[in-house]
């Protein structure tokens, strides 16, 4: 299955702070670093700390919900 459509929000939204809800279930916060045509990667905020960088493949992302800055 081709998953353009999420890349290109990916795209649009890169740098900027999401929440990203993915089939299984997890919900993560962060602010979207790379997007590629396989997978998106966010830097997570944790407290204290630069923060971690996950990947999420395109395949699972259930929804994208962007996020007020500030």
């Amino acid at each position: 299955m081709n998953y353009q459509h999420i890349e290109n929000l990916l795209i649009r939204f890169r740098g900027q702070s999401v929440t990203i809800k993915t089939v299984s279930g997890g919900v993560y916060e962060g602010s979207i670093t790379d997007v590629t045509n396989d997978y998106v990667s966010l830097k997570v905020k944790t407290a204290g700390a630069d923060g971690d960088l996950i990947i999420i493949l395109l395949h699972s992302i259930e929804s994208v919900l962007p996020r007020a800055n500030g």
